[in-house]
């Protein structure tokens, strides 16, 4: 599972979801699905303008998340 980091980086960066649509130029909407993991599709360009907003590494708002650590731990 991709797992999209745009949350962490906002409250790292105190900043809100408002202000980063207004410096990436990315909608508003689309910032919003970003947020809350729910989008389907990911623009190169719009990962180029997020690295340059929160002055990071791909890595650091974007991982790759194997479907088994997803997976609930055991109850005993």
């Amino acid at each position: 599972m991709i797992k999209i980091k745009i949350s962490e980086q906002l409250g790292k960066h105190k900043m809100t979801r408002k202000e980063l649509a207004e410096l990436t130029g990315i909608r508003a909407g689309t910032v919003g699905m970003l947020y809350d993991e729910t989008i389907k599709r990911i623009d190169v360009e719009w990962l180029d303008k997020l690295c340059k907003v929160f002055n990071c590494k791909l890595t650091d708002i974007i991982d790759f998340v194997p479907d088994d650590e997803l997976q609930e731990e055991p109850k005993d």
